[in-house]
């Protein structure tokens, strides 16, 4: 992964509530393609799920959109893409990924949301984007770090999407 302080490679926005994550989701959603991989980071409550669904929304899903911390994977069909969120908060051991046969949801034809992938360090694969959501007052701040060609041709699109943005 890409070091956090190449400023080239990185965003950071604060998103004061809700409709500021909606926001950013719809921005980031169409610059997603299949066979990326995005590793959702931050804290019980900090917005993950939030993100997720507003992404999906941007991508025209209207059913629920809920955590998998119990189910491991919640899996969306739009347009033709699989769409998988993942959530390994519950592993106790990074070969329960290899165990719950999950290796092979990462395709070519699927974009994977991967939450808590620290749980299944060495077997989840590496991401293209690693986007990180802290407590910042009541809202919340937003980093987003390109750990590939495909992460960073995203990254630039979003930093020309927000000329306010601290890179």
């Amino acid at each position: 992964m890409h070091d956090p302080d190449d400023k080239s490679s990185t965003l950071t926005l604060h998103l004061p509530d809700e409709v500021a994550t909606d926001a950013f989701g719809h921005q980031l959603a169409p610059l997603l393609h299949p066979g990326m991989v995005v590793w959702l980071d931050g804290d019980l409550g900090a917005g993950k799920t939030t993100l997720v669904r507003a992404l999906l929304r941007a991508r025209h899903h209207a059913g629920p959109v809920k955590s998998p911390t119990y189910t491991l994977v919640e899996i969306y069909v739009i347009s033709r893409i699989y769409w998988y969120h993942f959530d390994f908060y519950r592993f106790n051991f990074p070969e329960e990924f290899l165990d719950a046969g999950l290796a092979e949801y990462f395709r070519d034809d699927a974009i994977c949301l991967v939450e808590w992938p620290e749980k299944a360090a060495g077997y989840v694969p590496l991401p293209d984007l690693v986007i990180r959501l802290q407590f910042s007052g009541r809202g919340r701040l937003l980093g987003v770090f390109a750990s590939s060609v495909e992460g960073e041709e995203c990254l630039k699109a979003l930093q020309s999407g927000w000329p306010d943005a601290a890179s």
